[in-house]
């Protein structure tokens, strides 16, 4: 198989109109974090507990069309000896992989960050692809401040995030492009969207410089809101902003934008990809989802890391599949929450 035809398949295999991906690829800080948070220690055997859980939830491939996976998790088999990359196959959720190294400052423009993680990256990618992974994501992110981001900020992560999708691309991997306008602040939604625009601008003449064929990636954005630290904005304007934003900087020939949720509840990102996809408006690209905490906090506060909780836990992350699966197609609203399918 060619590597273009190698990135088509994987492509048909994640995008559709009904489905989104599950990102499962929280660090090993970050995923202490969620389980202190339920009295979880965060040993190597909770972390297969967990996430053998979430893969092996009955139907979830219904819902979910990919699953991006740590690295650690890449290589953890199930109670059943089975690699968890395949227990997501088995339901034709398509395995993939979180390849940056994390973030840092940014030198020369204060305020910044950078991520980590280019040097050997192809041999990283071979080794993954080998043990089962047929996309990647990288992210980058930019907070933003009066002064922030920099020319220097926006042009630095643009490139990292072009020459990351550029290497994947050759390994017949299909990259996740995933600039992020964090929510840390208290700007308006107007300030979010004239940034967002700034670096969406920015990231696709990178990826253009380099080669990168947009047929072949899929894009991983923030929706354009108000920072956490402003009032809260209806998902009718959360919407007009994010769709005005998005038809002004993203090529047609890109496949599918999978918003993250960037520290949304799990109810509010539902309901703002619900307006979005009802004032899509012809819009060219699939409108879906690549969350994280927004699929899986209910689920993981359902868990609470006992063996009696399982099935408890796998309903509370496929109700909330199903109704981002809904959203999708703008059939979505909050009433829902409380009834059972």
């Amino acid at each position: 198989m060619s590597t273009q035809t190698e990135l088509q398949q994987t492509i048909e295999d994640l995008v559709d109109d009904k489905r989104g991906i599950l990102a499962a690829d929280e660090s090993s800080p970050t995923i202490k974090k969620r389980f202190d948070a339920i009295n979880v220690e965060s040993t190597e055997a909770n972390r297969l507990t967990y996430r053998s859980m979430l893969l092996s939830t009955p139907e979830l491939g219904k819902y979910i069309s990919g699953v991006i996976l740590f690295e650690e998790t890449l290589g953890q088999e199930s109670e059943q000896g089975k690699p968890l990359p395949e227990l997501a196959w088995q339901q034709g959720i398509v395995p993939g992989i979180k390849v940056d190294k994390g973030k840092g400052p940014l030198p020369g423009a204060a305020g910044d960050f950078i991520t980590y993680g280019l040097d050997g990256l192809a041999e990283r990618l071979h080794a993954y692809k080998l043990l089962g992974a047929r996309f990647a994501k990288w992210r980058e992110v930019y907070a933003i401040t009066a002064s922030n981001p920099t020319q220097l900020g926006l042009t630095a992560n643009a490139e990292m995030l072009a020459r990351y999708a550029a290497v994947c691309q050759e390994q017949g991997i299909v990259p996740i492009v995933e600039p992020e306008v964090l929510m840390d602040g208290d700007h308006e939604i107007d300030r979010c969207a004239e940034v967002t625009e700034q670096v969406l601008h920015a990231v696709f003449h990178a990826l253009h410089l380099h080669g990168v064929k947009l047929e072949h990636m899929l894009l991983k954005p923030n929706m354009v809101l108000p920072g956490k630290d402003c009032r809260r904005a209806p998902a009718d304007e959360v919407a007009e902003a994010t769709l005005i934003v998005l038809r002004r900087t993203v090529p047609a020939a890109v496949p599918s934008i999978n918003f993250l949720s960037g520290g949304q509840g799990p109810e509010e990102a539902t309901e703002n990809l619900n307006a979005i996809n009802q004032a899509r408006n012809h819009a060219p690209w699939q409108l879906s989802i690549s969350y994280g905490r927004a699929l899986q906090q209910p689920a993981l506060q359902a868990w609470g890391g006992k063996a009696e909780n399982l099935e408890a836990a796998q309903e509370a992350l496929l109700k909330r599949a199903r109704l981002n699966s809904l959203a999708r197609e703008g059939k979505y609203h909050p009433g829902m929450e409380t009834k059972t399918p």
